[in-house]
């Protein structure tokens, strides 16, 4: 361990250079009631963890045969010489399953003037006894540091568990966007499909509303247009807005579903909304497009959003006017991609001014306002609102708590990966615990161009739809092929 040591020693002369990650002092704060379970492999959450630090010039090292790392020392603050302090951050890994993983950082304190007085007084040897006691037992309790690189003429005197930190590695991991990707290779030709759960769901034929939605009354006239900011690859969205189309049908409204599908499936959505939704029905839907059948498939085709087309389906079966409109693009990408969704959508719009509209699409995309980002790209959401002033748009982003979604993202090594990942909600979307399901309007339009924000919960993974028929548990269909994957879009 005397390896370690030396090698973040070598950074005391340069502590300048080293950025402390903290401006307050060692306080433990509330411990963790439960720990987070990423759901990445535990060496891409390692490396996440080691760019974190080296972002802040630490060096890093790692504890050969361990799930550890360990960074330079560095001196917070100004410190006279034989009474100096520094502190080193120390990482220790846990790997609960092939893509579940822990993490837990802490701040390791190490103090010079314990070790620089040869002969302690009686008094002062007690003193730092009793103190070192204190410290084991407030902060030692449920962690043990074996192994910890030692530092000569100084003794490590606490350690804390470092929640900051591990909210920071949080972030990168679950606040990430999900990537969209537009065009791509199709898989092989599936002559058989099945839907996991679809045959005793399809035999009964009735609406599944779902539960009620609190405070979607006032979206419910007839010419408006609500562009609600889905997450992708999860069951909420789907479901909610299952329920917000029975609301509507419920009060005799015409209505249109538009899904961020390419609008070149229009033909296969429009026969399959006519059919009876046998499993042939459902086979020809999945097969003809290949939309569905895409090597590295994104949230948009998952398996609770073909269930919100079918129950569109169904509503419509039962003589209600409901339509599904495919407005997306199959190879455009950027602010291209914008204005032919909007293209697409504007038209609709036009020659059907009394249909209350339903869309769903990306956070970016439903926006009302431009981007602060890129004064070149605008959203579908402002160009629809310009185009159309006479039909009232109103944009909804999403409240929720921890969950997980089917997504594909940039992994730790910059490579597009499609999986299931726990996604995390920023501080100003987090649903408060004791919230219903509701639609919340603001007074104001955000900054962003919201009009309120809809609370769905904890969200929960949906992953692509298409499986194979296969006497076991079911599996995806779609076979992983060699290759690179489509450019992602926003």
């Amino acid at each position: 361990m005397r390896w370690h040591w030396m090698l973040g020693l070598m950074c005391f002369g340069c502590a300048s250079l080293t950025r402390d990650l903290h401006d307050e002092g060692m306080e433990q704060g509330e411990a963790p009631t439960a720990e987070t379970v990423y759901l990445v492999p535990l060496d891409e959450a390692l490396l996440t963890m080691r760019h974190i630090f080296e972002e802040q010039r630490y060096d890093v090292f790692t504890r050969e045969g361990h799930h550890e790392l360990y960074t330079s020392a560095h001196e917070p603050g100004m410190n006279r010489p034989g009474n100096r302090t520094f502190e080193r951050y120390f990482v220790k890994g846990a790997q609960v399953g092939p893509r579940q993983s822990i993490i837990r950082v802490f701040r390791l304190r190490y103090r010079e003037q314990d070790t620089n007085i040869e002969q302690k007084p009686k008094w002062l040897n007690e003193r730092v006894q009793e103190e070192e006691k204190y410290l084991a037992r407030k902060t030692f309790e449920r962690f043990t540091f074996e192994g910890v690189p030692d530092m000569e003429g100084f003794t490590m005197v606490r350690g804390i568990r470092d929640l900051k930190l591990e909210g920071r590695l949080l972030s990168k991991l679950e606040m990430v966007p999900s990537l969209e990707l537009v065009g791509g290779k199709t898989s092989a030709p599936v002559r058989s499909v099945t839907v996991d759960g679809w045959d005793e769901d399809a035999q009964r034929g009735d609406v599944r509303c779902g539960e009620p939605l609190q405070g979607v009354e006032p979206l419910l006239v007839a010419g408006q247009s609500l562009l609600v900011a889905d997450p992708l690859g999860t069951r909420e969205l789907p479901e909610a807005a299952t329920r917000m189309l029975c609301d509507a049908t419920e009060k005799k409204l015409s209505v249109a579903l538009a899904l961020s599908l390419p609008s070149e499936d229009q033909p296969a959505l429009d026969e399959y909304l006519a059919s009876a939704g046998t499993n042939s029905d459902l086979e020809r839907l999945l097969v003809v497009s290949s939309f569905w059948r895409r090597v590295y498939q994104d949230g948009r085709s998952s398996g609770a959003l073909l269930r919100l087309i079918e129950q569109a389906r169904r509503l419509r079966a039962r003589g209600n006017a409901v339509t599904v409109l495919a407005f997306d693009s199959n190879t455009a990408s950027g602010n291209a991609r914008e204005e032919e969704m909007a293209k697409n959508l504007i038209a609709y719009r036009k020659a059907n001014p009394d249909v209350w509209l339903l869309a769903l699409a990306g956070d970016v995309h439903v926006r009302t306002k431009p981007v602060s980002w890129n004064k070149d790209f605008e959203p579908l959401g402002s160009r629809l609102t310009k185009a159309v002033p006479s039909s009232p748009v109103k944009a909804l982003e999403v409240g929720f708590t921890r969950g997980s979604q089917f997504s594909c993202r940039f992994n730790v090594w910059e490579q597009v990966e499609c999986n299931v990942y726990a996604l995390s909600p920023s501080a100003d979307v987090r649903q408060e615990p004791g919230t219903p399901r509701k639609v919340a309007l603001f007074s104001a339009p955000s900054d962003k161009g919201f009009h309120g924000r809809i609370y769905v919960g904890a969200l929960n993974a949906s992953p692509p739809v298409i499986q194979r028929a296969v006497a076991s548990a079911p599996r995806p269909a779609v076979p992983q092929e060699e290759g690179a994957p489509p450019a992602p879009t926003p």
